[in-house]
């Protein structure tokens, strides 16, 4: 039975440090460069971490954990193609979805980097039909409005990307993702469509997911209702799938198929064929830079040295913060508006990825794996849940995303927002004392003074990215997947399968039917009890129905 991770001298010598740690206002005050000692940049992003709780000797120990969990030989083994994904027993390659042209990439003796390439070249081909006008509807008009059917990484990703890269979009194309199988989600997308002109764009590997052809079925019966002959219906749906005989069922061309392939997991995909509404929206040249951004970071990830290899010190910084100083939550706070949706994809990048509780060996671990993560983009968030941030009982760290250049170029936002986000960190870090309360306040009851005090001591990194375009997306988001690897490799657990999420699809389908009668005897109280309502209120409405 291998030893846990948790029980080796440097995982004591790490928690002996944090039980021992000093304050941030006394880390910096001892280190007059701390913004020195404690940052890194690399792929047009500085990373400042000394607002972390994190002094040297830390900082070399949780080193010496990232070597002693071999993260340089486990992502070697990732990038060489190895099958490290060992519970599906698949290799892990999105990063080859970013390769450049003319670059090969051989898995099992083909060449997968070519096949990507042709794929890219298929999108380019139909994104440019479509932004130009020549792909028709079946009146002979041309799209006006993109669907995109999908959920979870078919569905957050490419939504996230295009929110972001918003500038660079077609005006004359309005985009709408679909994702929840709760009707309202696509009724309303589809309320001001008109489908002469509407394009859906139906994302799922296998071609079976349950929400996603749900939806899909609901726009083709509403293209059919509306005078789309079936024989014109692979006008108006393209699928990104695996399945192609599935999506020829449902009626759309093969031709209209985009592959992607199995070792590139659902929240790891953007970057292949289920990025085609981002390149519908924003054009293929800007997907492609988005893919030259990851493909940077992914250089920095294999080659900087671990001292200054930006992912790492993120996965460190997280262990450190989870499993020493016992920090369980992070907070995702972009302060840009473009980046609303980062929270909810890092959402799925995080708790997917590693929220797990066993071992490679299938071992129970015992010590907590992935941060709680949640997040609202600055400055509303200031006006929500930071005050539980600055002056809660649950510390909870910070990363601030914030962006140098102003490309809204309106007097005073941009001034504003980056002062908001640094006065932020710096509060949460330094707080203010009951000495600086009084100060400033006078000779009053304390009971009036205490709320007003800031214990500070509270952990933040900022991410500060020279601007906004599609590259530095791309490397930003590369940065994030990686870390998320490293900190599995540190905590030794599979980052790459997703079984919790597969009961809860194959028990929906037993309950599908809303019967108490058809569900099995094991079934809880609960569940049938429920099941039993929804019976009763269906009965009286349509009791009241026949009534009326």
């Amino acid at each position: 039975m291998a030893i846990s991770v948790s029980r080796t001298p440097l995982w004591c010598l790490l928690q002996q440090r944090a039980n021992n740690m000093p304050s941030l206002k006394d880390l910096f005050q001892a280190d007059p460069q701390r913004f020195t000692h404690f940052s890194a940049s690399a792929c047009g992003m500085l990373l400042d971490y000394s607002k972390q709780r994190i002094d040297t000797t830390a900082k070399l120990n949780l080193l010496a954990l990232a070597r002693q969990q071999e993260v340089e030989s486990r992502r070697d083994a990732m990038l060489r193609g190895e099958a490290i994904n060992h519970t599906e027993n698949r290799a892990v390659l999105h990063t080859v979805l970013r390769l450049p042209r003319g670059e090969t990439f051989n898995l099992n003796g083909e060449n997968i980097a070519a096949d990507v390439h042709k794929v890219l070249a298929q999108m380019r081909s139909f994104s440019d039909a479509v932004r130009e006008g020549r792909w028709l509807g079946y009146t002979g008009k041309s799209i006006r409005t993109i669907v995109n059917i999908g959920i979870g990484g078919s569905d957050l990703g490419p939504q996230m990307a295009c929110i972001a890269l918003a500038p660079w979009s077609q005006k004359n194309l309005s985009l709408h993702f679909v994702s929840n199988v709760d009707g309202r989600h696509v009724a309303d997308a589809l309320a001001n469509a008109d489908p002469e002109t509407t394009l859906f764009v139906v994302a799922s590997k296998t071609f079976v997911t349950m929400e996603t052809l749900t939806n899909a079925r609901t726009a083709r019966e509403w293209m059919l209702a509306h005078g789309c002959p079936a024989e014109q219906i692979r006008q108006h749906f393209v699928a990104l799938s695996t399945n192609v005989e599935a999506a020829a069922e449902f009626g759309i061309a093969p031709e209209n198929v985009f592959p992607f392939w199995n070792w590139a997991g659902g929240r790891y995909s953007m970057w292949s064929a289920i990025g085609l509404s981002i390149a519908l929206y924003v054009g293929m040249d800007k997907f492609e830079e988005m893919l030259a951004g990851a493909h940077e970071m992914d250089l920095h990830f294999a080659q900087a040295p671990l001292e200054q290899n930006l992912p790492v010190l993120m996965a460190l910084i997280g262990v450190w913060n989870i499993n020493f100083l016992g920090l369980q939550a992070l907070s995702i706070a972009p302060y840009h508006q473009r980046m609303t949706r980062v929270p909810a994809y890092l959402q799925q990048l995080e708790m997917e990825s590693n929220g797990k509780s066993v071992t490679r060996e299938g071992q129970r671990v015992d010590y907590t794996t992935s941060p709680i993560l949640f997040g609202e983009a600055g400055t509303n968030g200031q006006h929500a849940y930071f005050q539980l941030l600055h002056q809660g009982a649950t510390i909870i760290p910070t990363d601030f995303i914030v962006v140098a250049e102003d490309d809204a170029g309106l007097p005073g936002h941009n001034k504003a927002l980056l002062a908001n986000c640094f006065a932020q960190s710096k509060a949460m870090a330094l707080g203010k004392s009951m000495q600086e309360v009084r100060a400033e306040l006078g000779d009053l009851p304390e009971k009036m003074l205490a709320p007003r005090v800031f214990e500070g001591n509270r952990p933040t990194s900022t991410l500060l990215l020279d601007s906004l375009t599609p590259r530095s997306l791309g490397a930003m988001i590369a940065l994030y997947e990686h870390k998320v690897f490293v900190q599995s490799v540190i905590w030794d657990i599979n980052a790459f399968d997703q079984w919790g999420v597969e009961l809860g699809k194959s028990l929906a389908q037993q309950l599908i039917s809303l019967d108490p009668d058809a569900v099995k005897e094991d079934y809880d109280s609960s569940t049938r009890g429920l099941l039993q309502a929804i019976r009763r209120r269906d009965k009286t409405t349509q009791i009241n129905k026949q009534l009326q």
